[in-house]
Order: C-alpha cells, then sequence, then structure tokens
C-alpha cells in the first residue's frame, strides 16, 4: 500500500465510504436519514436531512464504537471533537480482522498530540489538531477482513462527540502490516530509569511514531536523555541498542534547549516533527512546566525483522560540576508503529486515575500504564 498522496492519479478499483453520526454503517445512500438525534430539536422546522444527527453522546462508563466494517479496507482519514474535559478520560481503540485484542489503545487527547487537555496546533502530516479541538488522523490503517474502531468513557460524565471516520473498501492488503499504537506513563518516573515506551514487540514491522507528554518535576533543563530503540536480536537487559539518539530535544527535531534567545522555549509543528505545546507556570496553581512532542518517521521509519524487544527514553538534566541529573518526571508516550500481526503484547489499559491531569499538582503517585501483557 502507497501513501494516498504518491497515487492520486492512479484509478484504482476501490470505492470511498464514511461513517459519521449521520452515517453510521456507512451505507450507500445512507447519510442524512436520521429523523432522531443530538440535533433533532434544531433541525424541527427543516426536518431530515438538515442535521439531525451530528454528533452522539458516549454515555459515562460506557464503550461506543465509532465504526464496524466487515470487508477488507483501509481507514485513510479521522475527524474528531469533544469538550477538552473529555482529552484524557476517553480511550480510542482500534480492532483489526476480529481481533478480541485491541491494536490502538490511547488516550483520546494523546492520540491526537495534544495529551494535557489543553489546546495546541499541530501542523503534521500525520496528525492535525485545529481551533479548537478539531483532531485529523491521517495514518494510514489497512485491514484484510474488517475494522471496529471504539471509545471508551472512563468518566462519571456523559460526552458529546462528533466525529467522521474515512475509508476505503476494497483494494489488496495482504502485504500490508496493521496500525499499532501504545501509551504508557510513568508519573513520576523512577529513579534512574528509563521510560519504556515499547518492549516486547514480536515479528516485523516498522516504527513510525512517538508523542509525548512531558511534565517537568524540578526546576532546570530536563531533555539531555537519549532515546534507544534495541531491534530484532539487540537485549535490552545488560546489552546495547542498535540506534541511539544524542538527547530529548534532538530527537524531536530541536536544539539548545528548544531556547531561542531572549524568548526562551519556543513552539514548533512541522510535517514531521515538532513541539507544538509549551505549558508555562501561571505563578499559582500552575507551577510547573508542561511540553508537547511529536516525532513521525513518516520518511525515515525504523525497520525490524524479528521483533522490537525495547524502546525507551531517558529523562536527564544537569547539576553541579556538569553532571547529568536523572529526573523523576512525568512522562506520558504514545508508540505507533505498523506489525505484521494485528494483536501483540501491550500495557495494562490506561485507567480514568492513570490519565488524570494535574497541571499545578506536582509530582503524583506513581501511576503508570501497568505491566505488560500478552
Amino acid at each position: 500500500m502507497t501513501h494516498p498522496a504518491r497515487d492520486l492519479a492512479a484509478l484504482r478499483p476501490v470505492q470511498t465510504r464514511s461513517i459519521s453520526p449521520e452515517n453510521v454503517d456507512g451505507s450507500v445512500g445512507g447519510g442524512g436519514r436520521a429523523t432522531e438525534g443530538t440535533g433533532a430539536d434544531a433541525a424541527r422546522d427543516l426536518g431530515q436531512g438538515w442535521k439531525v444527527s451530528p454528533s452522539v453522546d458516549v454515555k459515562a462508563g460506557e464503550t461506543f464504537t465509532l465504526a464496524d466494517i466487515d470487508s477488507a479496507g483501509v481507514i485513510t482519514h479521522i475527524w474528531i471533537t469533544t469538550h477538552t474535559d473529555h482529552w484524557r478520560q476517553l480511550v480510542v481503540r482500534a480492532y483489526w480482522d476480529g481481533a478480541e485484542e485491541p491494536a490502538v489503545e490511547v488516550p483520546y487527547g494523546d492520540f491526537f498530540a495534544n495529551g494535557w487537555g489543553v489546546f495546541a496546533q499541530v501542523d503534521s502530516q500525520m496528525v492535525a489538531a485545529n481551533p479548537h479541538g478539531g483532531f485529523n488522523s491521517y495514518w494510514p490503517m489497512p485491514f484484510r477482513e474488517g475494522a471496529r474502531l471504539t471509545l471508551e468513557n472512563t468518566s462519571d460524565q456523559d460526552a458529546r462527540v462528533y466525529y467522521q471516520v474515512t475509508y476505503e473498501l476494497g483494494g489488496d492488503h495482504r502485504e500490508d502490516a496493521y496500525f499499532h499504537a501504545q501509551w504508557r506513563r510513568s508519573n513520576p518516573l523512577p529513579e534512574a530509569t528509563e521510560h519504556v515506551l515499547l518492549e516486547g514487540i514480536e515479528g516485523q514491522g516498522q516504527y513510525v511514531g512517538t508523542y509525548i507528554a512531558w511534565g517537568v518535576h524540578s526546576n532546570g533543563w530536563w531533555g539531555e536523555g537519549e532515546i534507544k530503540f534495541y531491534l530484532d536480536d539487540d537485549q535490552p537487559d545488560g546489552g546495547f541498542p542498535t540506534i541511539a539518539g544524542t538527547g530529548t530535544e534532538d530527537y524531536f527535531g530541536g536544539a539548545w534547549n528548544f531556547d531561542i534567545p531572549g524568548e526562551g522555549y519556543t513552539a514548533f509543528s512541522t510535517p514531521y516533527l515538532g513541539m507544538p505545546q509549551v505549558i508555562r507556570p501561571d505563578g499559582l496553581y500552575i507551577a510547573q512546566q508542561r511540553f508537547g512532542m511529536y516525532r513521525w518517521h513518516v520518511a525515515d521509519p525504523i525497520h525490524f525483522t524479528t521483533g522490537l524487544p525495547r524502546v525507551d527514553i531517558q529523562a536527564l538534566g544537569w547539576k553541579s560540576a556538569g553532571r547529568y541529573l536523572p529526573l523523576r518526571d512525568d512522562i506520558a508516550s504514545t508508540a505507533i508503529f505498523y506489525l505484521d500481526r494485528p494483536v501483540t503484547t501491550r500495557p495494562e489499559p490506561p485507567t480514568f486515575d492513570g490519565m488524570e491531569v494535574h497541571l499545578g499538582s506536582g509530582a503524583g503517585p506513581h501511576s503508570p500504564a501497568g505491566p505488560v501483557r500478552a
């Protein structure tokens, strides 16, 4: 499968469909038929076909199916929006080819590079976040037999959600890998310990993206830590990685502390990498700095043949005499990769407490996403 932008002029034996609250199964001629829905009162003078069902209410504690597709195809675009209060309360999941376990399991905001419940404009090729909370994904998500996308509401409040899932039916996807995304959080990161983004992945594939919501729990610079990719036969415990970066700001495409002299931390967003979010202290309850950073390996995917034993990142600052200082920060990562199978090892599901953001609370309780499971 090639990226859609590469073959816009090609004639292909596929059909475009789109699922939304106005056409819940993507059926031919099925759009705009609703007579009941969240817009029914506003459309009472106009009737059927006039935005009767533009959104859904995902009930507290329940899981809503956004899309259920029962044939081969590829999801090409997802647009979705809801109130900022829900960005770390909803969990996005995707299941491929009838699998019982999800390949995607990520908090809503983090999946769209907005992990702090505060809007940040993202101008990238794969994810676009537009005012005020219009989230878009352009990650190709192929499947051979079917796909199911769900949204779980872990809170005690209903969430009104507007969405549209566009996809192609048909095509030969037998040689395509499956899209995966996993979320992990360390809060705080244990002393002198790496934050793990992925571990225990078996099979062939390519690592294609990282988003990190990074909360600093101390004064000073925080981005000296290296990211490391243990590929294939590399041994994470006692061994060394094939790929080792040179620093956090280097991996995300910046340099020299993301600091333009006289301006301080400077947000930026480009097609493949950026730090679109810098949340500064307000002098009262928001006492510490928060950052959001992404790195899409679209032009430079990291290929592995037999597995991805581990991907991790250090949290390092500086202390006296020019020595590194291990930090105990709040690090929440979303790792994105393609794999030759629809199910793999993954952490425990995100929970309401594990996702919760305390922008002004400082170092909170240790709340990792949990141990890896098969």
